[in-house]
């Protein structure tokens, strides 16, 4: 490996890449520990689990008595009964059980619970589906069968959590690599230019420089606000590192991160052990970051190139070329071109260790989908057609049921028309008489008209006049079928059967034959003739109203589908026009809330109902555009603002406890989804390539990170439900771990600034990273003590040293007060006893702590500079 002291390093020029390494932890699998596991802990996972298990009234006792009878592992009386039957229905979120109480809850209940409560859902899809003959049927079928899915979704997941080799807890170490130019050397040959003696050549170069954007315009110019393009020494690999990491995070399947631990290498799950340059998480980091800067460095590479052309001239020249010559009469010559490369020392440093904690969680992106689902629902309706479907015979002045004018109005107010009125039958009706009749002049017709585009629907006697003596002599009416009556009893319709003048138009009469023996009888009659318009006049009516409502919806048709086009250009432009860091910041705002239901439970609220109405009675709200709390007098009582802060310290603890800025996670393909949903969720499209598979995602995995100096109480947390920590702590494998976690990374970095400060990592002092050994033992002492090493060469008082091997259980560091040798330094005190029997009779190391942190790997790269090196006559034996 190459050393920082071999080049020149112009230290000031230093860039540094953040990135972390994570590392899934294997639980031990001793039965002790597989015990403890089964037995407690695992609280806000199975109050989760229950909680997300629908349970619905008379279900729980059902489990019961299907455990009961088939003799399933069960721990009954079980605790987990009275717990689920809480749950049953629905309830307030004050009234369920806490997490703590989920503690002591065995895993084999759980699984046992999950089991029978899907052969319970099972039965019931069956009895649903057995009884199903309607509608109403049909969706109790569907709502058992969802019940039942969630069943099986629940019984797999309750399995899986279950088994003590899979550990949600990880650790992820905290690195950077620093880039810093290290000097220039001869690059590969560009170009060789030969001459014969006394030969002369015109030499023009040119130089240009390409600049690829790829993704460091989205990376570097959106997210960091700033530009610098070029190929100055400094910026030149650490620009290429941004954009290939940009890269790698954009097209390969990896995590996505926020904050400064910049980009993460996903390392083998493993126990926990030093995380030195020895472990395996240490050489995945290698491999992955020396990777990275070689790719940069060849980005670097194309990115800048040089050429040299040449032309032979005689007797000219011009100011845009160089002139050569031979000097010599007799030797020939060759000059060769070089490129200068920049030599750049590459370090990668390890400077802190964290716990974190493993959730899974279902569709990450759901809420961001709304606007697709909007925008397919405009699409779909954009490429519809216009349709008319009102058919003339709908157009009728009649008034039907539900309605209380006549439907043609009804259809007019549909589309905002004016329609005409159809033709009125209030005036059609004609008064025919007096009709005279006697014995001497007994066949008299009067004659009346019909108006136009009317004719007779029915004929009726109004009146009668006559002796009283002729009463029952009989008339005819010429022409009708309903044979003689007496005078003073005509019939009621003279158009009976659609016969005589009905549906007769135009100018008619009436002709009434009288038949008397009396010369002394005679009389008049009185008709009203009946008139309704016509059905010719009834279809231009409809045909008129039926155009002006055709033109009306044809004009709303297309006033819509412009109105549906700029709602479209506008969510596209919505989703388009979005700044990368807006996108990353969204993203993690939906992690962060994902995490959150996982947590507190799908009925968490985060802002529940009567805080919700405290903002309503504050004064001067705005629930629309959220303004609330804007005066000095509030409205609210010392009551409603202790309903405020009723859920502070659960959430306080949370925020507190989790390094929010800095949350990994892993996004899974769409079909991790609900199926129905694939074929719209793989189509999803989005500029920004991270955006898309955040929203085609299934589920995603999510790391949290938690802080430092939290670790046991957070993993009391997620284990046993509770917020306030006992002591002294139950004997639990997760927090043996934290434990472990917490006093490596105290012991193992001292000194080291936190984790997320400007620039994101420890910014170096000059205080360099050396390492020796010692071969006696030491015994504790509060005293100074001079320590024999191998080579102090390197060490300064002042510095803080790491003595011994975290395996040995004997790892301490104390402060270096001189350095009296190249043999021996003195240190402040010593806490244990170190020997080399307790490191497999080898020397112990003892480590002087660098700002840097622990150096696990440092290699070279080289890109390329404008500058171009030229040798005469050159050794081919030398040239690469």
């Amino acid at each position: 490996m190459p050393s920082a002291g071999t080049s020149t390093n112009l230290t000031n020029s230093t860039t540094t890449v953040p990135k972390a390494t994570y590392v899934p932890l294997k639980v031990p699998q001793d039965e002790r520990t597989k015990t403890a596991l089964a037995r407690s802990g695992g609280a806000v996972r199975k109050s989760g689990f229950i909680r997300g298990l629908n349970l619905q009234s008379g279900e729980v006792d059902a489990v019961s008595a299907a455990l009961t009878s088939a003799g399933a592992t069960w721990h009954a009386p079980s605790p987990l009964i009275a717990l689920a039957k809480s749950f049953e229905g629905s309830t307030i979120p004050s009234a369920l059980p806490t997490a703590a109480q989920f503690a002591s809850v065995p895993d084999a209940d759980v699984v046992a619970f999950a089991n029978a409560l899907v052969g319970v859902r099972r039965k019931a899809v069956t009895d649903a589906s057995a009884r199903g003959t309607d509608a109403a049927d049909e969706d109790k079928i569907a709502a058992a069968t969802n019940l039942y899915n969630t069943a099986l979704v629940g019984a797999n997941t309750s399995s899986g959590s279950s088994d003590s080799t899979t550990s949600p807890i990880g650790m992820l170490n905290l690195e950077r690599i620093e880039m810093t130019p290290a000097g220039v050397e001869r690059g590969g040959l560009i170009a060789t230019i030969p001459l014969a003696p006394k030969e002369r050549t015109v030499v023009v170069q040119q130089e240009w420089s390409v600049i690829t954007q790829e993704f460091t315009s989205i990376v570097t110019d959106s997210l960091d606000n700033y530009s610098e393009t070029g190929v100055t020494d400094n910026t030149q690999l650490s620009q290429s590192t941004t954009s290939q990491v940009a890269h790698s995070n954009q097209f390969n399947i990896n995590s996505s991160v926020s904050g400064s631990y910049g980009f993460v290498t996903a390392s083998v799950a493993t126990g926990f052990a030093t995380q030195d340059q020895s472990s395996q998480s240490a050489t995945d980091s290698r491999q992955h970051s020396v990777q990275t800067t070689q790719k940069a460095s060849s980005r670097s590479t194309q990115s800048h190139k040089t050429t040299i052309s040449t032309s032979t001239t005689t007797g000219s020249s011009n100011a845009n070329t160089r002139m050569l010559e031979n000097p010599s009469a007799t030797d020939p010559m060759r000059i060769d071109y070089f490129s200068i490369m920049r030599k750049w020392y590459c370090a990668l440093y390890r400077y802190g260790l964290r716990l974190t904690y493993d959730v899974t969680v279902p569709e990450p992106g759901a809420t961001m989908r709304e606007i697709y689902e909007q925008l397919a629902v405009l699409q779909q309706s954009a490429g519809e057609q216009f349709v008319f479907d009102i058919k003339h015979s709908d157009i009728t002045a009649d008034v039907k049921s539900g309605e209380s004018e006549p439907h043609y109005l009804v259809l007019a107010d549909r589309y905002s028309v004016d329609a005409p009125p159809p033709p009125s039958p209030a005036v059609s009706i004609v008064q025919v008489g007096p009709v005279y009749f006697s014995n001497t002049d007994n066949v008299k017709p009067v004659t009346f008209t019909v108006p136009n585009n009317y004719w007779i629907q029915s004929i009726t006697s109004t009146a009668q006049i006559g002796d009283s003596d002729g009463a029952n002599d009989p008339l005819f009416v010429i022409g009708t079928t309903v044979g003689q009556f007496p005078r003073d009893n005509p019939p009621p319709d003279l158009c009976a059967g659609n016969s005589y003048l009905w549906h007769q138009s135009g100018t008619l009469s009436i002709t009434i034959l009288y038949v008397t023996s009396s010369s002394e009888h005679s009389g008049e009659l009185f008709f009203s003739v009946n008139c309704v318009p016509t059905d010719t006049a009834m279809a231009q009516w409809q045909s008129t109203v039926w155009s002006a409502l055709y033109n009306a919806a044809q004009n709303q048709f297309y006033a819509q589908q412009q109105q549906i086009a700029a709602q479209i250009t506008a969510l596209q432009d919505k989703i388009t026009n979005v700044d990368t860091l807006t996108l990353r910041r969204e993203e993690n705002d939906e992690i962060m809330k994902c995490a959150l239901r996982w947590l507190l439970g799908d009925n968490f609220e985060f802002m529940p109902k009567n805080v919700v109405n405290l903002f309503k009675k504050a004064s001067g709200a705005n629930e629309q555009y959220g303004v609330a709390f804007t005066g000095n007098d509030t409205g609210l009582t010392s009551n409603d603002w202790s309903i405020v802060k009723q859920n502070e310290d659960r959430i306080n603890f949370i925020n507190q406890a989790i390094d929010w800025d800095n949350v990994i996670y892993f996004v899974y393909s769409y079909f991790w989804d609900d199926p129905r949903s694939w074929d719209f969720i793989r189509q999803i499209q989005h500029p920004d390539s991270t955006r898309q598979a955040f929203l085609r995602a299934g589920s995603a995995r999510i790391v949290l990170t938690v802080r430092q100096g939290w670790e046991l109480a957070w993993t009391y947390f997620v284990e046993f439900g509770s917020t306030s920590m006992p002591n002294p702590l139950p004997s639990h494998p997760y927090l043996t771990i934290a434990q472990q976690i917490q006093d490596y990374d105290s012991i193992n970095y001292p000194g080291i600034p936190p984790a997320d400060p400007d620039g994101g990592g420890p910014i170096d002092d000059g205080t360099p990273q050396v390492g020796t050994t010692c071969d006696i033992v030491l015994s504790p002492t509060t005293s100074p003590v001079t320590i024999a090493v191998a080579d102090s060469t390197g060490f300064v008082a002042g510095a803080t040293a790491i003595i011994d091997t975290w395996e040995s259980g004997a790892m301490e560091y104390t402060t270096i007060t001189g350095v009296p040798d190249a043999t021996h330094i003195i240190v402040q005190a010593l806490g244990k006893a170190h020997d080399p029997a307790q490191n497999q009779n080898q020397p112990y190391p003892i480590v002087q702590a660098g700002e840097s942190g622990l150096l696990i790997a440092e290699w070279f790269e080289y890109t390329p500079t404008s500058g171009v090196d030229i040798a005469v006559t050159s050794n081919l034996a030398t040239i690469a």
